[in-house]
């Protein structure tokens, strides 16, 4: 049976991404148009957008990303949206996947797609990285970003589904760039929203943020199975919710506390039994039958 015919516009939001964009746009020259929103780039970006398409707008760059990508979706004609940053690419033969799933969607108003994130130069499986569901694919007039947070999916209105589709995203290629969204974007973008939300940080936190966050990303989601990337994305990871914290004690102004060392202690130690707790689980994973037994022993009796 012939696919029902119905129309998908790629759109992608971009500021200085002349070294990947060419190959973003291509991934998507199934689409039966791309539209390219510009955050005042200062390289290459807006003439390599020019050889793809000719529907690219120019914004001002907004720390809040979204504003800018909602802008692109909202100048889409087509019947279906598919929403690309510009590092992210969908894999050759794909197209031919998405243009099936929006043509036999039904009731269906948007789709979820997992997110290959390759950082530092290897596909990361493990962690926050893996399968990274995002909703990139939705019916015209059915879905948008909230504007919220830059961390936010597309909300759409109705049924989603979820699609067996991945897509590239060609994530951190050094420290200095993971080191620059962190303090120019992304950690900012986080205080606003802790305090926009009447959050009240203690003294506490500056332990707690690193910590949990790393306990979390490291073993919990078993980044500890992606061998020293997934080392040094957990303690990044921690490094970033510290310097959320920080950031929250300079907004109220570095107030002053000093808590004794009885508390440190106690703060210190209930640490202690949460990575006890989880360097346990991590060798009960990895271990054989009856070291795995003696590891989930010692976790229930962890104190």
């Amino acid at each position: 049976m012939p696919l029902k015919k119905v129309s998908i516009s790629a759109v992608v939001s971009v500021r200085n991404e002349a070294d990947k964009l060419a190959r973003t746009l291509r991934s998507v020259s199934f689409a039966d148009e791309i539209i390219v929103v510009d955050n005042q780039s200062s390289d290459e970006t807006v003439q390599i957008a020019q050889s793809f398409t000719d529907r690219i707008f120019h914004r001002k760059n907004d720390i809040m990303l979204n504003k800018n990508k909602n802008f692109g979706i909202s100048k889409a004609v087509s019947d279906w949206i598919l929403y690309l940053d510009g590092d992210e690419v969908i894999p050759d033969g794909c197209g031919v996947e998405l243009l099936r799933a929006v043509s036999e969607a039904g009731d269906v108003n948007g789709f979820w797609m997992n997110r290959k994130n390759i950082i530092f130069g290897k596909w990361i499986r493990h962690g926050l990285w893996w399968p990274d569901r995002q909703l990139r694919l939705f019916r015209k007039g059915k879905g948008k970003y909230p504007e919220r947070h830059v961390h936010e999916y597309i909300e759409v209105a109705g049924k989603t589904g979820i699609l067996d589709t991945a897509f590239d995203h060609y994530n951190y290629e050094s420290i200095d760039q993971y080191v620059r969204k962190m303090t120019d974007i992304y950690i900012p973008n986080e205080v606003d929203a802790l305090r926009s939300s009447g959050y009240v940080a203690t003294w506490k936190d500056a332990i707690r943020f690193p910590v949990s966050d790393f306990l979390k990303v490291f073993f919990a989601q078993k980044g500890y199975k992606d061998g020293i990337h997934g080392i040094v994305l957990a303690t990044l990871q921690s490094f970033y919710s510290f310097l959320v914290y920080a950031k929250l004690w300079e907004a109220k102004g570095f107030t002053q506390y000093d808590p004794d060392a009885d508390e440190i202690a106690e703060e210190f130690r209930d640490r202690r039994r949460e990575i006890s707790y989880w360097i346990h689980t991590m060798m009960s994973d990895t271990s054989g039958t009856l070291k795995s037994f003696w590891y989930r022993f010692l976790r229930k009796i962890n104190i």
